[in-house]
């Protein structure tokens, strides 16, 4: 399989923690990352308006398929180690997989608050820089 990328919110702390365990889940380096906000991310993205952007995660597969909110989570644990079981979940309950997504999301900032402040400080790029 070739790499993904996933695409998240720079400046959300939840976000940064969240890419960072994937990342540490990765151990194929099959998964990319690029915020969201930067060159990267608007060329991946630049067919959704930023508030489109901003609205949820994206993955893109190699053939340049974006996958946004709940959709992204078949492609990305396909691609993580050991995560077939849960992309076949997310891919027979694709609408329960939505509707999770988009409860977390929409409590991102509350959850990275929980987290605390280190979530903020997670750099996910420099941590797992080869």
């Amino acid at each position: 399989m070739d790499e993904i990328t996933l695409l998240y919110d720079d400046d959300c702390g939840f976000c940064r923690w969240s890419v960072d365990k994937v990342l540490r889940w990765d151990r194929g380096g099959r998964v990319r990352t690029a915020a969201i906000q930067g060159a990267e991310g608007g060329a991946l993205l630049h067919e959704l308006d930023v508030a489109a952007r901003l609205a949820s995660a994206h993955v893109v597969t190699p053939d340049g398929t974006v996958h946004s909110a709940g959709t992204l989570a078949e492609p990305l644990f396909r691609a993580l180690p050991g995560g077939g079981p849960i992309a076949a979940i997310a891919h027979t309950f694709p609408r329960t997989t939505d509707r999770l997504y988009r409860l977390v999301a929409r409590n991102r900032f509350r959850i990275g608050g929980w987290l605390g402040e280190d979530a903020c400080r997670v750099d996910p790029v420099s941590r797992h820089r080869a």
